[in-house]
This record gives C-alpha cells, structure tokens and sequence, in this order.
C-alpha cells in the first residue's frame, strides 16, 4: 500500500513529518490525472503549475512552522463546479456559463478548504447546475464509474467521486441538494457527508433557511470526512447550528452508545432492487451485532410529484439564461420561475412536517443510498426532458427527503452487486446530530471491509 493509497489525512501527517514533501504529493497525483481521467472526465480544469507553486510553499511553511499547520496542508483537493474558487473558471455544467473562466474570488466554502491547508488541483465535474443526478451535461463528455466505464458515477457530484475513487485526488469536495453528495458516493464505493442544513456558511452567502443544498466531502474514510467537517464549519454567530466544542473528527472516533434505528428498504417511489435490499439488511444485521436496537421503520409516503416543485424552484433560481441550458434544466427552470415563494415555503413546510414524523424519536435511519446500481452512460439521453428527470429521479427517492428536512445524511460502501458495481447504505439522524451518525458510521468501517476494496481503474 503506497501513500497514495492513504487517507488524506495520513498524507497530511506524512508532510507534517518530512516523510513526503506537498510538491512530491501533488506531483504524483497531477501524474495520475494525466494517465487516468482521459477515460473519466472527473476534471474539467486542472491547474498544475499553480498547484505546484502552492505545494512549494506549503513546504516551506513546513520547514518554518510546522507546530501550528492546519489538519490538511499540503494535501491535494478538487472543488465542484458549482463553486467559485480564486484563480479558477465555474461554468457549472452550462454552457451559458462558458464565459466565467476566471475568478477572482473564492466563495466562502472555498476560502474554508484553503484555510484547512488544502493545495487546490483543479475543478470537478458536475451535471447542469446540479439539475439531475448524473454528470452528463452537454458541455463536456460524460463521467464515468471507475469501477465499470460504461456505468454512471452519479450526480451530480460526479466528477468528484469518480476522482477519488480512481485514486486522482484523495478527498473532494462536492455538494448535495437531493443526494448529489450521497449518490455518486454510494455509485462509487465511497464515504460521502450531507451536514444538517445551516451547519456549514452557504458558499453565496445566502441566508433562506429552506435552501434544499449544502456542501460536503467525498472521502475514503469516514474520520476524513469529520475532519473536512470540522474545518468548513460556519463560525458565524447567526448561523442556527449548535457551537461545538469537541471537533468532529474526534466525536467520530467514539464508540457510540447503544441507539434506535429505523432499518427501511421500500422507497416512496421505484422499487429496491434485490441485491441493495439484501446489502442494507446486512447492514442492520452488523449494526445489530454491534448492540442497537433495530426496528422496521415505516414507509415514507408521496409521489415524486409531491415534491417535485421544490427541485424546480432551486433550479429556477440559478441566474442563467434558459435559452442556452439544456432541455431537462429549461424544463424545471420554467417552472420553478413561475411558482411564488410563498407556495414554496408552503409546501416545503409540509413535506418536512411530514418526514419527521415518519422519522420519529429514534436516533437514526439506515436505507439504501439509491434503490437500484448505477445506470448506464446516456441511459437517459434519448428521452424528452420531464420522462428524462422522471426516470433519473428513482436516484434520489431515499436522499432527498433528508435535503428538504435539513437533517444530517451520509453514505456508506456495503458491497458490490453481483455485477461488481458498487452499493450504499444511508445513514440519517436529527438535525445537527452529525456526531451520532458519524459515530456509527465509522463503527461499520471498522466491521466492514469497504476500505480494502478497490475499483479496476483506480
């Protein structure tokens, strides 16, 4: 097992010691993006002699204060391009957005990764402002799984997981409005975090208390994951989060207490594919074992219409011209702009009423991520916008309650399919109790061989 096979934190610790330098880190994973994501597409700009300029000086920083350095630095990251990130473009997926090739600014996610130490490699891959839970937008050739080209790597984080995955970077930033964080986690047999809303600063800086998205990372292991956690945290006394005390990544490495939780398979909408079922009730059997109490939960009820208006409010709200996006985006933008706010708050109101009942007083939940494996590239792509965003929607039929909720969310690796295509596990808890989830989390990757596993091209 070389370095780059470690978790970023083990390469942070290993720059911290002199054992490895950032500019050989960065070095030997920029050679990896250049053999590797040719056939992946996970980038969608690289930076390398600007990466390797900040590698230089993260050594020297090294050399002359190594007793204050924070928790990543010197390690290499990506940022979605969904975030504005100094000296890099955003196009977000759109070609109405092909102008932005530079800015000058970083967004207030970014400038936290930076203050975590984190050298940043280049900008990752996302569907059409983050419209549908694939990365296939028209802008750029699609992301492919690393475990099986032909497959997807989710959405519409893709482009992050597909990179760590294939050993490219190793943690990623990605964000999560309906599971984009936790789709292309479980596609991609990896740890993926969607914090409870109003615990992390909104990258824009906005303030609406119903916004359905919030960043998070994309990791090998879960005490990465806490760790990014901890160093995007939003400091801001406004913010609704509980101040912490004990950082994540140390809550993480807690044997948690014994805990009810609510084992479900029977999504609203689509039906469990067999083999995803059979992995998530292993799961409860493990967890079980492990001292909880498990309970069957029940079914969240609704149809995908139900819902539907929210998603197209969010991406109703992206200031792009309609005319240059793609159908599928054009098709939710129009309508999103002609609902009133109003009738948003009302029925996100709603539908968060109703998913914490159906929660209930337990601590967690565990589902399947997604119901069914990785769908092939372009599954969709012959079809008309609304039978295109129907049929992608099955994706996000566990994940996106959580979104409208606020509650905290994470994937899990539990397996592989018959196939060799990768399954996720969902574990959800209340609000702001991200420490019980990644407690348990991270008991399962001690009992679960998920680490070991790797895809072929990666």
């Amino acid at each position: 097992m070389t370095l780059l096979d470690g978790s970023a934190l083990e390469q942070a610790r290993a720059v911290r010691d002199g054992k490895v330098s950032s500019a050989e880190l960065v070095r030997a994973y920029l050679a990896r993006i250049e053999a590797r994501d040719p056939v992946l597409h996970a980038f969608v700009e690289i930076a390398p002699k600007r990466a390797l300029q900040e590698a230089a000086r993260k050594d020297l920083e090294v050399r002359s204060n190594r007793a204050s350095l924070p928790p990543f630095h010197g390690v290499p990251i990506g940022v979605k391009d969904l975030n504005l990130v100094r000296g890099f473009g955003m196009r977000s997926g759109s070609r109405a957005l092909r102008w932005l090739k530079w800015s000058p600014v970083d967004d207030k996610t970014a400038a936290a990764l930076r203050r975590g130490g984190f050298v940043f490699v280049g900008k990752l891959a996302t569907s059409e402002v983050g419209a549908m839970p694939v990365t296939e937008p028209d802008i750029h050739p699609p992301v492919r799984n690393p475990w099986n080209l032909e497959h997807s790597a989710g959405g519409s984080s893709g482009g992050s997981a597909a990179a760590v995955s294939a050993g490219l970077l190793p943690i990623a930033h990605g964000s999560d409005g309906a599971g984009s964080v936790r789709i292309p986690a479980a596609f991609c047999h990896l740890f993926g975090l969607k914090p409870s809303r109003g615990r992390l600063a909104n990258q824009f800086g906005l303030r609406d208390s119903r916004i359905l998205y919030t960043c998070g990372p994309i990791t090998r292991t879960v005490t990465d994951a806490a760790a990014m956690l901890d160093i995007m945290l939003d400091r801001d006394p406004r913010s609704p989060a509980p101040r912490t005390v004990t950082p994540f990544a140390e809550l993480a490495e807690r044997p948690p207490a014994r805990l009810r939780i609510r084992v479900g398979t029977r999504a609203p909408w689509g039906t469990t594919d067999p083999e995803i079922e059979a992995a998530t009730l292993r799961v409860a059997r493990v967890l079980e074992d492990a001292g909880h109490h498990l309970e069957p939960a029940p079914q969240f009820q609704g149809a995908l219409a139900d819902g539907l208006p929210l998603w197209q409010w969010l991406v109703g709200s992206a200031p792009l011209p309609l005319r240059y996006v793609e159908p599928v985006t054009r098709w939710l933008a129009e309508a999103g702009r002609r609902m009133k706010r109003t009738d948003r708050d009302a029925l996100h109101d709603a539908i968060t009423k109703q998913v914490l009942e159906v929660f209930g007083d337990v601590d967690l939940w565990l589902t399947p991520t997604v119901i069914v494996p990785p769908p092939r590239v372009g599954a969709w792509k012959n079809l008309g916008p609304e039978a295109a965003f129907t049929e992608a929607a099955v994706l996000g039929a566990f994940t996106a309650f959580f979104n409208v909720s606020g509650q905290p969310a994470v994937s899990l690796p539990a397996g592989l399919t018959s196939n060799g295509l990768p399954i996720g596990v969902q574990l959800a808890g209340r609000c702001f109790e991200e420490a019980k989830v990644l407690a348990v989390a991270r008991e399962l990757e001690q009992r679960l061989p998920w680490r070991e596993r790797r895809p072929p091209l990666g």
